[in-house]
């Protein structure tokens, strides 16, 4: 009987220490050291994420800023040939208005406007100031300065004038005239082809450049007149409700009306 007693009093111990706070406080620091755990581990993966995201940011932003860079610093696409290419010739003639030619051709597959424009409008002009050029096209601008007597009596011959001259092109359509107020209305498709410098040549004494610059001149002359003259009618003449009219036809009518006034000064 006592040892019934006995091991029921001891039962009794071991289930009151399965019923200590002892089990409950481990499992719920189990708990909280889990929870912790995947907190901790969801928040490194967050900062992870946004560290990723951060990178993906700044490269991206890195990547634009070289890229424009490179841009930067490549050469413009030209859309319009130069001829001479960086300067304009002109007889030095002081206290006379000279003249100087370039040659200018569309190379591109659009049609481009060009415009010119200068440092020092009061004394120089362009013609044509501006225009439009078809793919492969070409014409001869003549551009018109007067030329200041130097105060000192010193030629400016083979030195540079502080006039500068400015081509810009703009890319346009076949349907669209020109009119210059395109280039503001477009500014940021607007492209600089050259800025030309002014290169005084001695009138007297005969050298390359003075000849081809004559020979441009009166290329210019050329086909100033040309644009004057209108065109040739090459086609047959439509009279009437769309009547052709051909050669023989004009000479039979000729002919009757001449026998006509014959027969007539003869009564």
């Amino acid at each position: 009987m006592a040892l019934a007693n006995e091991k029921s009093v001891s039962d009794g111990k071991i289930w009151g220490l399965c019923k200590l706070p002892f089990w409950h406080s481990n499992s719920s620091s189990v708990a909280a050291s889990s929870s912790s755990s995947s907190s901790s581990f969801r928040q490194q993966q967050q900062q992870h994420l946004n560290g990723v995201s951060v990178d993906h940011h700044s490269n991206v932003h890195a990547s634009l800023k070289v890229s424009s860079v490179a841009k930067s610093l490549l050469p413009t696409r030209r859309r319009l040939s130069l001829d001479p290419q960086n300067k304009l010739y002109f007889p030095y003639e002081p206290g006379k208005q000279v003249k100087s030619a370039i040659r200018i051709k569309n190379i591109s597959k659009n049609p481009v406007a060009f415009k010119f424009q200068t440092t020092g409008p009061k004394s120089c002009y362009m013609r044509p100031p501006g225009g439009t050029l078809a793919p492969d096209e070409s014409l001869i601008a003549t551009v018109f300065k007067f030329v200041e007597p130097p105060d000192n009596n010193e030629k400016q011959v083979g030195k540079k004038s502080r006039v500068k001259f400015k081509v810009m092109s703009l890319k346009v359509k076949e349907d669209v005239d020109y009119v210059p107020e395109l280039f503001d209305e477009r500014k940021d498709e607007v492209a600089v082809e050259q800025v030309l410098g002014v290169v005084f040549l001695d009138a007297e004494r005969p050298c390359p450049a003075l000849e081809k610059l004559n020979r441009q001149l009166a290329e210019a002359e050329a086909e100033v007149e040309a644009r004057k003259r209108p065109p040739e009618d090459t086609g047959p003449k439509i009279v009437g409700e769309g009547l052709v009219i051909d050669e023989w036809k004009e000479r039979r009518e000729r002919y009757l009306a001449r026998q006509q006034v014959d027969g007539v000064d003869s009564v």
